[in-house]
């Protein structure tokens, strides 16, 4: 024997549609293949007559007159969605142009202090301390600490990644890793380099940006762009496919995927760099976050398509 099938009218338009029951929930949702609205259906436990009013009129008190809610989260999932591919596309193109602006030739300075450590604990200006830049491309400049100042300075320095080595004798060497372009500056002026005492074996790293050079900042950019314009295209396909049936399953995918972006854009070291594709991910969470409750909510209560009566 096949699974019960009942026919049923659609409260909101009235429309008659006939939906085949499943076991279990008792109570099962099934969209109205006109107006879209979910039409309530009680699983029948006893064998007929015995659950049909007409049989048995004073078994059940009357029901109430059904009142087509005030908001649809369909609708309110559906915008959404829309909103998913805006936000999206919104801030994937602000990271398109900043990634087009970064390799933009420019010059910059470079310029600091160091200071050596002192027996006490104190620090003093270092005097002739070795100074020696390397650039992106890999050319070298070098110079030595001002006496009495340990005041250093570079300019001309080409944009992307910079690498600045401070020796001295009896002190451990220290390099510092930094950034500069036109749309990210880690931070080229006013560095403060300390020298312990050491040897060369045991020097120490410090490293302003995430990014070593170039090449590795435009890759994040571009990874960026590719994870944004993906959660676009899910929100969009979500949004046609939401307006044109009620199939939830890619409005939960589509609302993960707004909700994982910014995990993804922080991976890519990218947050800490861009405070405003910080805000517009957190946006885009919050909308993934609504769409993929709402949309999972959806998909666990409603039951199989219904068949036009």
């Amino acid at each position: 024997m096949g699974p019960p099938s009942v026919a049923v009218r659609c409260p909101a338009c009235g429309t008659d549609l006939r939906v085949v029951l499943a076991p279990a929930p008792p109570t099962q949702w099934f969209p109205c293949p006109h107006c879209r609205n979910p039409v309530p259906v009680v699983v029948p436990r006893d064998p007929p007559p015995l659950y049909t009013w007409e049989v048995l009129p004073a078994l059940y008190p009357p029901l109430p007159v059904p009142r087509r809610p005030r908001v649809r989260m369909r609708r309110l999932s559906e915008v959404g969605l829309i909103g998913i591919a805006v936000v999206a596309v919104v801030v994937g193109s602000f990271l398109f142009v900043l990634g087009t602006e970064a390799p933009a030739a420019g010059s910059y300075a470079v310029s600091g202090t160091v200071y050596d450590r002192t027996a006490l604990g104190g620090e003093a200006p270092a005097s002739d301390a070795i100074v020696v830049l390397t650039t992106d491309s890999g050319a070298r400049l070098s110079t030595v600490s001002s006496p009495g100042t340990g005041a250093f300075a570079f300019s001309g320095v080409p944009v992307g990644g910079i690498t600045i080595n401070v020796t001295q004798a009896g002190y451990a060497p220290v390099t510092v890793t930094t950034f500069a372009s036109s749309v990210y500056d880690a931070g080229t002026t006013g560095l403060s380099i300390t020298l312990v005492p050491g040897s060369s074996g045991n020097g120490t790293a410090v490293a302003l940006s995430p990014f070593p050079d170039l090449e590795s900042f435009l890759a994040s950019i571009g990874s960026g762009v590719a994870i944004l314009g993906l959660v676009a295209v899910l929100g969009g396909a979500g949004a046609i496919v939401t307006a044109r049936s009620d199939r939830p399953a890619i409005g939960v995918v589509a609302g993960f995927g707004g909700l994982l972006a910014p995990a993804a854009i922080n991976f890519l070291a990218l947050g800490s760099v861009f405070p405003t594709i910080v805000l517009g991910t957190a946006v885009l969470a919050a909308i993934g976050a609504f769409v993929a409750t709402v949309r999972t909510l959806e998909l666990l209560q409603v039951g199989p398509a219904p068949r036009s009566a």
